[in-house]
């Protein structure tokens, strides 16, 4: 059951690797062939010119775009909903983090209690009242053909023509995922029918909404089955209304494999997105989120990451207990990191997130000033910018001789740069960004000179450590660091010793050294400040021996720690 993402662990080493294999010599370059995918109105033959768009979100030359024309990206998350049914505050906090979308976790009651009418219907009024759009997913189809719980993408159709009256008239709104990785890893070529018998199914009953199909595999498509088939399941709906989306996950841990199958959909024009993806290690690979997101924007394509909390294995829980004030190191990353959700996210303009024809930039924000300069930190505010619609957000930039890097991003005028190197001298200025995108002239510099030490000294903390994961030989772990003290601790180190010959291997939210049993873990940049009553999670894989004893004292910049 994937409360968590124990489905893309369910494959042996074995086979992902050979699959590795057979994806990077996959010979389906030629399968995906450069053709123009307009939207239609349902009715109007295959094949026929677009003529009027269709309603709401539609797909038109390979884009997704709004009714109105405009372009629309998502930036947003994924949500166990139908696990977790009473998580009603999720969606406000997704959205106050910055996503535009959201995929919520529904199921058609094969293999977990059904999502009632009145229960989806709710979901989609939280959705607009907290301007998202939302991805309506049925979980109950994951892994067919090789979990024997699993249901049809047959039965997944059914369900949806049951909430037909509920989903009409939301086509602006909410997208239609017919069911979640469809498919597992035995003979995956067996997906491509039923995937098409079920668009055509739900077109047959009058559905207009833009229709998402997940790829087999667990959703990786390691064996390029929908790779090759794709614009054969595009042509098979007639409205043209159809997007596909991969989940990358450890078979992702390269950027070549990243860039190549995204690029492969983007010439033949046929509109994908990351529908769910994720960051931290497993014990079969550390997929390659840096590029996942930055070839995403560059490429203007969507993504979901998973997911937002209540994982079986909460390593891959962009919040601790559903709080949005305790992100994770992986929330960190995705919300705040480079290319994340508030560098880059747009509201639709369905909500009034741009104005369609809005060319004008915004006035440059007014020179920032610093305050809090610490070793590691340095927190900025500026004059706010104006505009004729209104500004959505600021980027922060270093600036270095003739370059510049974006290195934080805020909707308000003040935010804190963290990473960065003690004793250092840095310039720093900011733009300002509309919900059409634009983007102002560069606001005048600011030069400041981070404080000399590693850190904030004498911190008060608490370290809960616990083992998530366990397997001959070793084992996958969690370090959560609790700031119980009444200032921000910025940059630190966190020290402690294994006392059963354990090696650490990978690991994510912090950088680690290991001299014998002695392990000293340095803050990553995204998760170098610990605000007061707040915490850092550090994830980690490691080598281990007949023994797995948890070490029994930390140290935080020097300073013992309570155990939890």
């Amino acid at each position: 059951m994937r409360r968590a993402r124990s489905t893309t662990r369910k494959s042996h080493i074995s086979a992902l690797l050979a699959g590795l294999a057979a994806f990077l010599g996959l010979v389906v370059l030629g399968a995906l062939v450069p053709t123009a995918a307009h939207a239609q109105m349902p009715g109007d033959p295959p094949g026929a010119s677009a003529g009027a768009l269709a309603t709401g979100l539609h797909v038109d030359d390979g884009r997704l775009l709004e009714g109105n024309g405009n372009d629309f990206v998502m930036r947003g998350v994924n949500h166990a909903h139908t696990w977790y049914s009473g998580e009603t505050q999720s969606l406000a906090d997704i959205k106050a983090l910055g996503a535009n979308s959201v995929r919520v976790v529904l199921s058609d009651g094969h293999r977990w209690s059904r999502n009632s009418p009145e229960d989806v219907a709710a979901v989609i009024a939280q959705c607009k009242a907290n301007r998202l759009i939302c991805v309506l997913e049925v979980h109950d189809t994951t892994g067919y053909g090789e979990d024997a719980a699993a249901g049809t993408l047959d039965h997944a159709a059914d369900y949806w023509i049951g909430l037909k009256s509920v989903l009409t008239g939301q086509e602006n709104y909410v997208i239609v995922n017919i069911g979640n990785e469809p498919w597992g890893n035995t003979d995956p070529t067996g997906w491509t029918a039923p995937t098409v018998a079920a668009v055509k199914k739900l077109r047959a009953a009058g559905f207009e909404h833009t229709l998402m199909v997940d790829a087999p595999n667990w959703g990786q498509d390691w064996q390029g089955v929908m790779r090759a088939n794709a614009q054969a399941v595009h042509d098979a709906d007639t409205t043209g209304n159809l997007i596909f989306s991969i989940h990358m996950y450890s078979v992702f841990d390269t950027a070549a494999e990243i860039t190549d199958y995204l690029n492969a959909f983007v010439t033949a024009k046929l509109p994908i997105l990351i529908g769910e993806f994720g960051g931290p290690a497993d014990q079969y690979g550390d997929p390659d989120e840096d590029t996942m997101m930055a070839a995403a924007q560059q490429l203007k394509l969507g993504y979901l990451a998973w997911s937002w909390s209540g994982n079986t294995d909460p390593i891959l829980d962009l919040t601790i207990g559903f709080d949005p004030t305790r992100l994770s190191s992986w929330g960190q990353r995705v919300f705040n990191g480079a290319d994340g959700i508030a560098q880059t996210s747009k509201e639709a303009t369905i909500y009034g997130g741009g104005t369609p024809g809005d060319t004008q930039a915004p006035t440059a924000p007014g020179t920032p000033s610093a305050s809090a300069v610490a070793a590691t930190s340095v927190t900025l505010a500026w004059t706010a910018a104006t505009d004729n619609v209104g500004v959505t957000a600021y980027d922060v930039v270093r600036v270095g001789g003739s370059g510049e890097t974006t290195v934080a991003a805020a909707t308000t005028n003040t935010a804190t740069v963290t990473g960065l190197t003690a004793g250092t001298a840095y310039t720093f200025a900011v733009y300002a960004r509309d919900a059409a995108g634009n983007r102002s002239a560069r606001s005048a510099t600011v030069s400041v000179t981070t404080a000399d030490g590693g850190g904030t000294p004498g911190a008060s903390c608490s370290v809960g450590y616990r083992v998530s994961n366990e397997w001959p030989g070793g084992f996958q772990g969690e370090i959560t660091i609790r700031n119980t003290g009444t200032a921000a601790i910025s940059g630190w180190k966190l020290v402690f010793a294994f006392a059963g010959g354990q090696k650490v291997s990978s690991m994510w939210g912090g950088t680690p050294t290991q001299s014998g049993a002695t392990v000293s873990v340095a803050n990553a940049s995204y998760t170098s400040t610990i605000p007061a009553s707040g915490s850092v999670t550090v994830g980690f894989t490691a080598d281990k021996g007949a023994t797995n004893a948890a070490p029994t004292a930390f140290t935080l910049n020097g300073t013992a720690c309570a155990t939890t």
